[in-house]
């Protein structure tokens, strides 16, 4: 793809959901939990870190291991799975890790001297007393944690609302003093959960999980994933421990919410929960989200898209694209499809199923061959008729051709479009294949900026690997 940045931006046989992302020096740094492909449950995996300069965010460096969860005291049998971490710099300039375990209620801490070195476990937050946060009698379920050091004070904010839980009222903040790990300022509420935002400004896209803090000049932002689940909203506020006031969407991973090139109700990807945040990045602003594939909600990617700050100083809701929403990729050339912004089926059944965390088979999906850890370039499985792969966008000029390489027990039709309802420009005819094969028409895709829509309408699966664009 000539180094241009495409979502996800880590390879795609890695899986790094619920993103932080800072900046480091000359570099950015992404902290995430470690998903498996074809995992069973969330986050099965060590820490492990990636970075890429600020000038070019399509050369992201694997650090390695950062933190393994055999590190934590409290995890001898290795029950507890590493959910989602966030890094801070102290007051002594060492880089603090705090994090949850899946299987307590507790936060932890690790430190390091560096950014993406080998961290080592420093203790969990705790009360003046001693008492660790979680344990204490009338303490509310500690998870999630996002942290924001100023001067000698660390402000955390940790919570998980089952929609339907009246014991867990929100998300919550601590202040930490000095050393990291104790608490000065107990546990206050700063967003309500859905059954407590009613009256709220919040209201229907109340607080789920997913805390997350930055702060834009004087302000506040509290980032997180609402009771909607595929959505990153926030709050913001002139005050770390209160005040937060509700100000929209940032991104969904569904595309729900955007009415620009569908209807608003219409999701684009399958939606299933969302975790991520903010960075500014010399002088942009970007959000950073994940996506489901596999068909699970246990293999999720890394994704991010750049915001359009408003003359008010805040941010609409961007839409999900494969090229990050910034320079359109080149119009020439051949592209996985793993880079498919949008992936639908005819009737919208986009959702996952939540209480197994899979998706219907009648729906296609982002995988890859191998096992985990196998370098294998990811394609995209199981469509059938009615289903769609979106790619954006495109600076298309005097394409003539464009072919796609397929596989599998398929045959009819594949359509090529540039809106994911316009009319069909070319079409290719499938053939039962059970190795990749390449197809080529002849088209002339208008010149501009635009998406790149292929939907199926044959008989059986088909698999689809890449497809490539010629001038």
């Amino acid at each position: 793809m000539n180094n241009q940045a495409v979502n996800p931006y880590l390879p795609s046989w890695e899986y790094i959901p619920d993103g932080e992302p800072y900046v480091f020096g000359d570099r950015v740094y992404i902290y995430g939990s470690h998903d498996k492909f074809n995992g069973d449950v969330y986050c099965m995996l060590d820490y492990v870190c990636y970075s890429a300069p600020v000038d070019d965010m399509s050369e992201w460096r694997y650090e390695g291991v950062i933190y393994r969860k055999d590190q934590d005291p409290r995890n001898g049998d290795l029950q507890g799975c590493l959910y989602a971490p966030d890094v801070t710099v102290g007051p002594d300039d060492r880089y603090y890790l705090y994090y949850a375990l899946s299987n307590l209620s507790l936060i932890s801490v690790a430190v390091c001297d560096e950014p993406a070195g080998q961290y080592e476990f420093y203790g969990y937050v705790q009360y003046e007393d001693g008492t660790k946060l979680g344990e204490r009698e009338g303490d509310e379920h500690q998870f999630d944690p996002g942290v924001l050091t100023e001067g000698d004070k660390t402000y955390m904010y940790t919570g998980y609302c089952p929609l339907d839980d009246g014991t867990r009222h929100g998300a919550m903040c601590t202040v930490l003093g000095k050393d990291m790990i104790t608490i000065v300022e107990e546990p206050v509420f700063v967003m309500p959960n859905k059954i407590y935002s009613v009256g709220h400004k919040c209201e229907g896209h109340a607080f789920f999980e997913g805390p997350s803090i930055r702060k834009k000049g004087d302000t506040y932002f509290f980032i997180y994933s609402t009771e909607r689940q595929h959505e990153l909203a926030y709050a913001t506020s002139k005050e770390p421990t209160k005040g937060f006031e509700y100000q929209g969407v940032l991104v969904s991973n569904g595309d729900l919410n955007i009415d620009t090139y569908k209807p608003a109700d219409r999701g684009m990807a399958y939606c299933a929960n969302n975790h991520g945040s903010m960075v500014q990045i010399k002088d942009d602003w970007f959000i950073f989200y994940h996506r489901h594939t596999n068909g699970t909600n246990y293999s999720r990617q890394a994704c991010f898209e750049i915001l359009h700050e408003r003359e008010d100083g805040l941010f609409d809701q961007v839409e999900i694209t494969s090229n990050h929403g910034m320079k359109p990729l080149k119009g020439e050339g051949e592209y996985p499809t793993y880079i498919a912004c949008n992936l639908f089926y005819k009737h919208d059944n986009t959702f996952m199923i939540p209480w197994q965390g899979w998706l219907p088979d009648i729906f296609p999906k982002l995988t890859q061959e191998g096992r985990d850890g196998d370098e294998n370039y990811g394609y995209i499985a199981n469509m059938i008729a009615g289903s769609g792969a979106g790619f954006k966008y495109f600076d298309f000029k005097g394409v003539k051709a464009v072919s796609v390489w397929t596989k599998g027990y398929a045959s009819g039709p594949l359509q090529l479009r540039t809106s994911h309802d316009g009319e069909v420009l070319a079409e290719f005819t499938m053939e039962f294949s059970n190795v990749w094969r390449e197809y080529k028409v002849d088209v002339n895709i208008p010149d501009g900026v635009s998406a790149l829509y292929f939907t199926y309408e044959g008989e059986g699966h088909m698999q689809f690997k890449s497809f490539e664009l010629f001038v």
